[in-house]
């Protein structure tokens, strides 16, 4: 005889930034019998192996370079400060625990029921979980399943000895420094990586196929940042035509290990530590939605809509699984906006208003914790151009040195630019894209955005008085 199914009105797969924010906001305002599915540490990539340790650590490795920079200041900072690496990454590993503690706590009191285990389809609206306690398998069912179960890093598959290699998830088990580091990508996940550990002290060699990096970014932003890495000691190994084997020469940790990497063009290179940032995986292996009927792309994302409905009814997606912006803080939106939709039409404390709610994907505001920071919203200049034509679009640039660097002698000045680009539209100058690069990027752009994501146009940024002094006023005065 089949088990059992238990019933639930809501069964979210994931228990990451997406699914947290669904589950809590159908459980926890709307009331909704929501289960949450869950099969590793509460809070997902972002929480575990993405943006919370990633910029704890690129703080720990701006505070190295404000002590290089305070010998400017005059303060009698000795050169070659030690620190305690493996010392940070215990505290680190705290912080994230904390927050796994957190997101459950918060479940816990908001009603949602947390089942630790691995789910499959077993039919549209059936879901088999092996449960991680090795009890055994647990059924349920509901008539709203959504699935945000996120990815995970991709190694290349035709690269012998890829498995010598490490990816962002690996790279936080770091605890002893390597001396000497390859970083194969041109993606945010390599920029960022390899400026933290460039900053503090690792020989840091960037593999890429193009010119520059980010080359989803505006034309700015990919050659200043590039031209930038290069100018402090990263070594960016351009038009790389990529690795053909992967040879572990020493086992060990830090720069006890040893690597080797022949390229195509039998090139060979050692190194201490190799990070693969390729591109990301959606998490559907076991989950097998396609069991169910639903549809993916051939990239194995899940395939939705703009209100995150798959090909059946009664599915949903939305988070990386579905490779739309794949951004903590868009998951979440999504994940809210969703339950409002389902739950919220005829609550009391939602209303007829969200029959229709859904997130909006223009103009996310987004931040690239590199070395100095860059912020970015709506179109780059190409794709303004594309969208409405040369002639119909302007833009406004400046490039200077923030004050912060007023003491630096005129090299180290010129190796730490900052650059302002707007992207404006029609004789309105609509602002439709917003580029930016220097130090306190990332805190300026969540505001500018509000800005950008309102319809600002250009005399609406010159009508604000500037705030002085200060490296925003210029995006304010920009003529």
């Amino acid at each position: 005889m089949a088990p059992i199914a238990k019933q639930y009105d809501f069964i979210v797969i994931g228990g990451g930034s997406g699914g947290s924010g669904a589950a809590r906001r159908a459980s926890g305002w709307y009331g909704a019998k929501t289960l949450l599915i869950e099969n590793g540490k509460s809070g997902g990539t972002c929480v575990n192996v993405g943006c919370v340790p990633k910029k704890l650590t690129w703080n720990f490795a701006s505070i190295s370079e404000a002590l290089k920079d305070g010998v400017h200041y005059s303060y009698d900072i000795p050169q070659n400060i030690s620190f305690n690496f493996s010392e940070f990454k215990k505290k680190r590993d705290a912080n994230v625990k904390n927050l796994n503690n957190a997101y459950e706590r918060n479940w816990n009191r908001e009603g949602v029921d947390l089942v630790h285990g691995t789910a499959t389809f077993k039919g549209e609206k059936e879901l088999e979980v092996k449960l991680q306690d090795g009890s055994g398998t647990a059924t349920f069912t509901a008539p709203h399943v959504l699935i945000a179960t996120g990815g995970h890093p991709t190694k290349p598959e035709d690269v012998p000895g890829s498995e010598h290699g490490i990816t962002s998830d690996g790279f936080f088990d770091i605890a002893e420094l390597p001396k000497k580091m390859a970083f194969v990508g041109a993606g945010y996940i390599a920029v960022e990586l390899a400026g933290v550990m460039h900053a503090i002290g690792v020989e840091c060699h960037m593999f890429i196929r193009h010119e520059t990096f980010l080359r989803n970014f505006d034309p700015m932003i990919q050659e200043t940042l590039t031209k930038r890495y290069e100018d402090v000691g990263i070594c960016i190994h351009k038009n790389h035509k990529g690795f053909k084997e992967v040879v572990s020469l020493k086992e060990g940790i830090g720069s006890e290990r040893l690597l080797k990497l022949i390229g195509h063009d039998g090139e060979v290179f050692e190194c201490n530590e190799l990070l693969w940032a390729i591109g990301r995986t959606p998490e559907i292996e076991e989950l097998k939605p396609a069991d169910a009927g639903v549809k993916l792309k051939p990239s194995g994302h899940v395939v939705v809509d703009e209100y995150q409905n798959t090909s059946i009814n009664g599915i949903y997606a939305l988070g990386d699984v579905t490779g739309q912006a794949e951004l903590t803080p868009v998951a979440i939106a999504a994940g809210r906006a969703l339950s409002n939709r389902l739950f919220g039409t005829a609550h009391p404390r939602g209303g007829p208003h969200l029959s229709t709610a859904k997130l909006d994907y223009n103009n996310i505001p987004t931040v690239v914790f590199a070395h100095p920071e860059v912020g970015t919203i709506g179109l780059t200049e190409p794709q303004a151009i594309a969208r409405f034509g040369a002639e119909n679009v302007k833009t406004y640039h400046t490039k200077f040195a923030a004050m912060y660097y007023d003491f630096h002698p005129a090299d180290e000045k010129a190796r730490n630019p900052t650059e302002y680009k707007l992207v404006c539209e029609g004789p309105e100058e609509r602002i439709v894209g917003m580029h930016i690069l220097g130090l306190g990027s990332s805190e300026m752009m969540q505001g500018f955005g509000v800005a950008v994501k309102m319809g600002a146009r250009k005399r609406d940024f010159d009508a604000c008085v500037a705030i002085h002094p200060t490296s925003a006023e210029e995006v304010v005065t920009m003529k």
